[in-house]
């Protein structure tokens, strides 16, 4: 029998799950295990315009596996470009699951552009769905979280520090990097601690050959993140001994930011 199959289950929001292979997939997979139930909000519209596609049955087969670990797993399609959908994710989870005691951020828009050739249109896009989804599914998770699970509340949100020629991603990261330190400070008293956690480089589908060898060279490691490495440090924020941490933004990349 395993640990956690007499504890009470908590259930958490997870952003950003369209790959089975991405950092969001990897943060369920660990908290299944961890003895959490999962809602996943998901836009497979976002994954089949970006060059890596989106395979059928992808997300299907993900969540087959976390409900393999004894998870309860819902998974909701949203726009979270559209204002009217962050407040109806929590909604949606509440009516499926209760209380909802985690919220993890892992969700971007991210096309790559430099400051000459950015467009209007685009730069409103990643700060919508980067900053502005954030902001309302945070204060849409405070207004339903219940006294009874003070303490164990948890805000975990993934940025990053790219912000040359991929300008509009880097500039919507930097304000949701605000909205949630903000975060730790205002709902500190509810018993909800938020946390920004920046992985690095993580080779999620995305690099070719020449981008994995620059980037590897970098790194003190001599290797790349991977996916488990993020979410090794986001299972931690989210159990009962990450209570402590709170409002950090902490680089867990192998010492890649020491050496830019």
């Amino acid at each position: 029998m395993k640990a956690h199959e007499n504890a009470e289950r908590l259930t958490a929001v997870v952003t950003g799950v369209g790959r089975s292979t991405n950092i969001g997939a990897a943060i369920c997979r660990r908290l299944a295990t961890d003895g959490w139930d999962l809602v996943l909000p998901v836009w497979t519209a976002y994954e089949q315009r970006m060059p890596w596609g989106s395979t059928p049955g992808d997300v299907e087969a993900l969540v087959a596996e976390l409900r393999g670990h004894g998870a309860r797993v819902s998974v909701l399609e949203a726009d979270l470009a559209d204002p009217a959908v962050p407040d109806r994710v929590i909604e949606q989870a509440r009516a499926a699951h209760g209380s909802v005691a985690a919220l993890v951020l892992s969700h971007a828009e991210s096309v790559d552009s430099a400051i000459a050739d950015t467009t209007v249109e685009s730069f409103d896009r990643h700060l919508a769905v980067n900053a502005r989804a954030p902001w309302q599914l945070i204060r849409a998770f405070a207004a339903q979280f219940p006294a009874e699970l003070s303490g164990r509340g948890r805000i975990v949100a993934l940025t990053s520090d790219h912000v040359a020629f991929n300008l509009p991603y880097g500039a919507s990261k930097g304000a949701l990097d605000r909205i949630v330190i903000a975060a730790a400070k205002e709902l500190g008293g509810q018993g909800i601690r938020a946390n920004v956690v920046n992985p690095g480089p993580v080779d999620t589908g995305w690099m070719d050959d020449a981008v994995r060898s620059e980037l590897t060279a970098l790194q003190p490691t001599g290797r790349l993140g991977t996916p488990d490495d993020a979410a090794a440090l986001i299972a931690f924020l989210l159990s009962p001994d990450g209570g402590w941490v709170n409002g950090q933004l902490l680089h867990s990349d192998g010492g890649f930011s020491i050496s830019l």
